[in-house]
């Protein structure tokens, strides 16, 4: 007699139980369908002489419809070594939109680009870092003046970038003003500041960027999430024969120092995980898959991190 009405509910709690298991899990998985996004918004505090405007604007990506009132804040800095680019390439906004649908608040950020080749003088290059870490850092204070507006959590701010964003993610939390002035050769070297991640950044997302010096790594502890092509000839996978600390040698300083750090590597690919890279070519549907993988990746981990 109690056969078939048992059979029914344990069918329905199964399912019930099914239900709740597949449940997206916000900051990990998409929970939002729909984004809202604000253009063009400037960080400067202040005007700066002979710099424009457009260098100190961002885009605001946020979850439709959410009603959270302090969510995790990630900048997102783009590629373009220090010369090209801006807030709009397709990855940028790929995770930008992507990321906000799990639930963070996303900004994509203009900043300073070099007038000179710093691709073609290291030296150059380091300097062009530098003044971008400035320009982040202002951007980060920014933020965090208006937090009631954008409901953010200051406690947990994520750097993120791909290339030479990725450089400046990495540089800003793991070197100081001084080191890496220093290493700069700036002549205000010995005025800069010696304190490491001044920002309080929480967390680091490194797209196939790189550090100028693995023993910055010994500064802090900071959580650090890398995606690389194993055949990447413009920023190294690794070290060997080059003046960067691509992502595999921040891993095994990183495994070695006890600092949380998860690298994905995808073999045989180049920059920008395309198989062979061009920066004039549009990107293929595959490779825009990759980017997802990779931010996919990184919410994982992010979710480790900080929200267990």
């Amino acid at each position: 007699m109690y056969k078939y009405p048992l059979c029914c509910l344990f069918i329905c709690v199964t399912l019930s139980s099914y239900s709740q298991a597949i449940k997206p899990i916000k900051y990990k998985d998409f929970v939002f369908s729909e984004i809202t996004v604000q253009e063009n918004i400037s960080y400067a505090t202040a005007a700066k002489p002979g710099i424009k405007k457009k260098h100190y604007l961002f885009d605001s990506y946020e979850p439709g419809g959410d009603s959270t009132q302090k969510r995790p804040l990630i900048i997102w800095l783009h590629g373009g070594g220090f010369v090209l680019g801006s807030k709009k390439p397709k990855g940028i906004q790929l995770w930008s939109e992507s990321f906000a649908k799990r639930g963070y608040v996303c900004v994509a950020l203009n900043y300073r680009l070099s007038k000179k080749l710093p691709i073609f003088n290291f030296t150059e290059l380091k300097r062009s870092c530098y003044d971008a870490v400035q320009d982040v850092e202002e951007a980060v204070q920014w933020f965090k003046k208006n937090q009631a507006k954008f409901r953010i959590d200051t406690n947990r701010i994520i750097l993120a970038g791909n290339s030479a964003g990725g450089m400046i993610s990495l540089q800003a939390v793991y070197s100081s003003h001084s080191e890496l002035a220093h290493s700069a050769q700036l002549p205000d070297a010995n005025l800069a500041s010696t304190s490491h991640n001044p920002a309080n950044i929480a967390a680091v997302i490194n797209f196939w960027g790189g550090l100028f010096t693995i023993d910055w790594l010994k500064n802090t502890q900071i959580p650090i999430v890398s995606v690389h092509g194993s055949e990447d000839g413009t920023v190294p996978f690794d070290h060997k024969d080059t003046s960067l600390y691509g992502s595999n040698a921040i891993h095994i300083k990183a495994d070695a120092l006890q600092i949380p750090n998860r690298l994905q590597v995808y073999e045989g690919y180049s920059h920008e995980l395309q198989k062979h890279f061009n920066p004039l070519f549009s990107v293929s549907a595959k490779t825009r898959q990759r980017w997802l993988e990779a931010g996919q990746f990184a919410a994982d981990f992010l979710y480790e991190q900080l929200f267990q």
